[in-house]
């Protein structure tokens, strides 16, 4: 569901907007003269939803380099690389 609300609702209902925000984990959309003005989330939104985009911008490099040709790991591959690099830490302790 989206939520739409005119700007005056974020100085005179704050907590109201805030808490909406928090509860849904969804944006709020406010609008200045009927037109689209800002949008505003709640942190922790925020943060997911930037770890994802960076995620996706990974994938998509990822995917870009294996087009290429670049060189590519099976995933036992990356499961040997893991298990030495968690030894390698484990022993620096």
């Amino acid at each position: 569901m989206i939520h739409i609300k005119p700007s005056a609702a974020i100085r005179n209902n704050y907590n109201e907007i805030a808490q909406l925000c928090k509860e849904t984990e969804q944006p709020v959309y406010l609008t200045k003269n009927g037109e689209g003005d800002l949008v505003v989330m709640d942190i922790k939104s925020f943060s997911k939803r930037e770890s994802m985009l960076k995620l996706r911008e990974m994938l998509i490099e990822a995917e870009e380099g294996r087009v290429r040709g670049d060189k590519c790991y099976t995933i036992d591959e990356v499961s040997d690389f893991m298990e030495k690099a968690v030894k390698e830490a484990l022993n620096e302790r």
